[in-house]
């Protein structure tokens, strides 16, 4: 019986995936991940990506029936947080910082009650600066906002990683230091969203703590 895989989050982790057929993981870094796994061990493992664009915490927890209990997976992966600031800057929408931690941890929490075999990984959220993320005329503090939020919410990632005794994937780290070899824009197209060398560089961050958990 192959091993379930489910990969959960917002538009980085969505890529375009096809809604009606499981087989199109869409074109980053579940897919990538999904095509070196699926090569070194045929046949070993079942692929899901349920990341929807847009989603914030707050949407990841009403989606956790359909879209994480029922499917029941051995191995599942989330990255979640940009949209919780982005909603806010843009929409009157954001999830503050006290809703993402009580919501989040409640999200792992059940996961961990009903699906006691369940290994997880948590994914540090990320941001560069870009189109999507720069200072503007009608929000001058826009970098300022933007990132100081999604860092914070990275550390509270963390501190939930930490409390259920999960593996934390550290992601901002990487594209900082990836930034010193090319622009921000070669990693991150607008500031959130990943190129194909962004994704390729979550595709190696996730396999490496991949292959800790599976041991």
């Amino acid at each position: 019986m192959p091993k379930v895989i489910l990969f959960q989050g917002d538009s980085i982790t969505d890529a375009g995936r096809s809604r009606d057929n499981d087989r199109n993981a869409g074109h980053g870094y579940a897919t990538l991940v999904k095509a070196y796994l699926g090569f070194e061990k045929p046949g070993a493992y079942t692929f899901y990506n349920r990341g929807v664009s847009g989603n914030r915490v707050l949407d990841l927890y009403a989606r956790i029936v359909k879209d994480v209990l029922l499917l029941r997976p051995d191995y599942m992966s989330v990255l979640i947080g940009v949209n919780d600031i982005w909603h806010g800057l843009d929409h009157n929408n954001g999830t503050g910082a006290r809703r993402y931690e009580k919501v989040y941890d409640t999200f792992i929490s059940e996961i961990r009650e009903e699906l006691s075999d369940t290994k997880i990984m948590i994914l540090e959220p990320f941001i560069l600066p870009g189109s999507a993320t720069e200072n503007r005329e009608d929000q001058p503090d826009r970098w300022e906002n933007f990132s100081g939020g999604v860092y914070e919410l990275a550390g509270i990632a963390r501190k939930i990683a930490e409390k259920h005794g999960l593996p934390f994937v550290e992601l901002q780290s990487k594209f900082d230091a990836a930034c010193e070899k090319q622009p921000p824009a070669y990693w991150l197209a607008d500031g959130v969203h990943p190129t194909a060398t962004g994704h390729e560089l979550i595709k190696r961050e996730w396999l490496k703590t991949f292959e800790k958990m599976r041991g």
